[in-house]
């Protein structure tokens, strides 16, 4: 199992920061905090981290767990109001020591399971009995697997530290109590344009040095729309029937994972392999079968970058407007006709608010930690999406001209 202290040195920046990232999402055991309970000798941030990665690993984690998510509004989608997913529920947490983990979501209206098995995560939503499956990125699964590196040492941790810190606000090594263990519980803060990002806190046992506590807050907002906590906690060896648990058979599949188009998995001599980024405006537009739409400007945001992306064979484009975690994407590409059945599956699905795109329909996935906007427009396809609120990401879709 990955543990902080297997983590390399060049990786511990994304470990202290790991919190942010629960902006897409998703899972860290987290622990209520309760005064009765044992809390830690003061340290030092840098200290309280070393320590962590000299901690004697865990043969397991078995969790009790409370998922709270209020990214969303009650009832601001019309018939998934009850996915656990989306309301939050209590369930419970295995990760086994080779970084093997299901987390499963209990409520009324129905259950939800997140499995991975270090190569692929599944999800699965009884409430929709829909199940989503994507292969992990290669940086995930190194993460899940023990690798050698150099030596840690405090100065090098301190010196992370230091460099983080000219970006964003960290707080010292606040000794806490986590699912009656005891933790040091850090918080960290963009110190610029965070989006409406306000802050994110992770907590980890004092004595065993894993993460048990994780919680990200919008801007102005004193309780966290995003947070995993474990209200009791094993650290023995997890069983793979804890682990393996396999959806219904009659469950709706979504593969999310991209596939590589055959075009660009090869280089200019015909062999397999990575294919040259294509950027910039006219390059990109030589690349597509449809007029790009990249503005210098975006709803008062400079245009930084623009990329040529390949999904599932298609070609797309990519344009960056602005910088940090206030900055906007903008994602476009040739829109696909519906065959009749698939309309007809539509019909009972999801259905996000409408809104109008200058005569154009489009939908709008507005919350806590950032909007998204969907619509069509001449046979192309649109997605415009930051941590931004609802009236930013809805000029930036009018500016695309």
């Amino acid at each position: 199992m990955r543990r902080l202290r297997h983590a390399s040195t060049r990786r511990l920046t994304a470990i202290v920061a790991a919190t942010v990232a629960l902006v897409l999402t998703a899972g860290i055991a987290q622990a209520a905090l309760t005064g009765s309970s044992p809390v830690p000798a003061p340290k030092q941030l840098a200290n309280a981290i070393l320590d962590a990665f000299n901690a004697p690993e865990p043969e397991g984690i078995t969790a009790r767990i409370h998922f709270t998510n209020n990214l969303l509004a009650s009832g601001s989608l019309p018939g998934q109001g009850t996915s656990p997913l989306v309301a939050g529920a209590d369930g419970r947490l295995w990760i086994t020591k080779d970084g093997r983990f299901r987390l499963e979501l209990q409520s009324d209206a129905g259950d939800a399971q997140i499995v991975s098995d270090g190569k692929r995560v599944t999800v699965y939503d009884s409430t929709s009995n829909t199940v989503y499956r994507a292969k992990l990125p290669d940086e995930a699964r190194r993460a899940a697997k023990p690798e050698k590196h150099e030596k840690l040492t405090l100065d090098k941790i301190q010196k992370t530290l230091d460099s983080l810190a000219k970006y964003w606000t960290v707080s010292g090594a606040e000794p806490t109590s986590t699912a009656s263990q005891p933790t040091y519980t850090v918080r960290i803060s963009p110190k610029d344009d965070g989006g409406l990002l306000g802050a994110a806190e992770l907590a980890w046992d004092a004595v065993r040095g894993a993460p048990l506590r994780a919680a990200v807050y919008a801007q102005g907002q004193d309780n966290p729309v995003l947070e995993l906590e474990a209200d009791e906690i094993s650290y023995a060896a997890v069983a793979d029937s804890d682990i393996n648990a396999a959806p219904p058979a009659g469950a709706k599949v979504t593969d999310l994972s991209p596939k590589a188009s055959a075009e660009h998995s090869r280089d200019r001599d015909g062999k397999k392999g990575k294919h040259a980024e294509v950027t910039g405006v006219e390059a990109v537009q030589r690349e597509l079968d449809f007029k790009l739409a990249a503005p210098a400007e975006l709803a008062g945001l400079p245009r930084k970058e623009v990329r040529l992306v390949d999904v599932d064979g298609q070609k797309g484009a990519l344009s960056v407007y602005g910088e940090g975690l206030g900055a906007i994407g903008v994602f476009q590409h040739k829109a696909e006709k519906a065959a009749d059945d698939e309309r007809k599956q539509d019909e009972g699905a999801l259905r996000l608010p409408e809104i109008n795109i200058d005569g154009a329909t489009g939908s709008e996935l507005a919350t806590a930690l950032g909007t998204v906007v969907t619509f069509e427009r001449d046979g192309i396809s649109y997605v415009v999406a930051g941590s931004v609120p609802p009236v930013a990401a809805e000029n930036a879709a009018r500016g695309l001209r």
